[in-house]
């Protein structure tokens, strides 16, 4: 999938089928359901997933629960723009970037 595919892919009410966790979190994301963003990535254990929790908690504006989760990702903590970083994210997972 491409990042314009999985964009274009927001327009349906549900995620596409096969989407890897982190992926479905920030589709959810970016549909304005944090709850349901959060709830995805919340349990699992893979550093795409923590990148996307501190992305989340970013959005939420905890910024010291943001900063554990980008320690867990090992990455650095994020200071631009959310719609920037949640490019950022997306394009990598999708394995473009």
């Amino acid at each position: 999938m491409t990042f314009t595919e999985f964009e274009q892919s927001l327009k349906s009410k549900a995620p596409p089928r096969g989407l890897a966790p982190a992926l479905a979190a920030l589709w959810w994301a970016q549909k304005d359901d944090w709850d349901q963003a959060h709830a995805i990535v919340m349990n699992e254990e893979s550093p795409e997933a923590a990148w996307v929790h501190a992305y989340l908690h970013r959005v939420e504006g905890d910024a010291g629960n943001a900063a554990y989760w980008y320690r867990q990702a090992k990455k650095s903590v994020a200071s631009g723009a959310l719609a920037a970083e949640w490019r950022a994210i997306v394009t990598a997972l999708l394995g473009e970037g």
